[in-house]
């Protein structure tokens, strides 16, 4: 079976339909989403209604630190400007739609794959895996043979040798094969708001029977999500990123 993987959609409507599309091209026919559903990004309904249509046909969800700011709904503490996206966000989804955040596990555990949006160490503390040493302590806080993270909004790949995590940055398009005898930590990047310089969406696949695992770079219509968050009267700071990759 083929997995489709999303992370950080952060409430982009194009970039997500233009992942799932790429996706379902190379045979994907179950999703994993890795956190933040909304944040930044003017569509958090729809993004939110096609994650619970997929949990409800049988795909897996988890919580992002994005997420559990929309339900907390405690802006003080944040930056001026995601607090002003965070409480928007919170006004415009539905008791449903609410509800449906409030459900989402921090982590799920599925054969022996974890599945989390920040790090196995501590997952509701929302630390990043963002170097080598932080790939470590997440791959010793779990059994788990394959670890999916999103969190970071740049894609990498970690395994662990003799307690200590090696670190490559994937190519796009090419499978890599994932060996039994060592321990991984993936990381998709962002579907939603990439910031490693590459504007086109971020997302990966994983190949249940092959154990293959692929990383996708996908172009998408980021001047029109912009002009979306534009017309909402959010910070226009979060659209000039997107056409920047940052």
């Amino acid at each position: 079976m083929r997995i489709g993987l999303l992370a950080d959609l952060h409430a982009n409507r194009e970039a997500v339909e233009a992942c799932v599309e790429a996706l379902q091209a190379l045979a994907c026919r179950r999703w994993v989403v890795l956190g933040d559903l909304v944040g930044y990004g003017a569509d958090p309904g729809w993004v939110v209604d096609w994650v619970r249509e997929q949990v409800a046909a049988g795909a897996i969800a988890v919580l992002g630190n994005h997420d559990q700011a929309v339900i907390a709904g405690d802006v003080l503490s944040m930056s001026p400007a995601i607090g002003a996206v965070t409480a928007w966000t919170r006004s415009v989804l539905d008791a449903g739609q609410l509800e449906f955040l409030r459900t989402l596990p921090l982590q799920v555990v599925d054969e022996d794959r974890l599945y989390v949006h920040a790090n196995a160490w501590a997952p509701g503390e929302w630390a990043y895996v963002s170097n080598r040493l932080a790939a470590a302590r997440s791959l010793l806080a779990t059994p788990a043979w394959l670890t999916f993270c999103g969190h970071v909004h740049e894609p990498a790949l970690y395994h662990l040798q003799a307690g200590a995590a090696s670190h490559f940055v994937p190519t796009r398009g090419v499978a890599i094969p994932l060996s039994s005898q060592r321990h991984w930590l993936a990381i998709p990047g962002s579907c939603g708001q990439p910031r490693d310089g590459n504007p086109a969406a971020a997302c990966a696949w994983f190949d249940t029977d092959s154990r293959q695992l692929g990383f996708l770079r996908v172009p998408y219509d980021h001047d029109l999500s912009a002009q979306k968050i534009r017309a909402a009267g959010l910070p226009p700071v979060f659209a000039q990123r997107l056409g920047e990759g940052r």
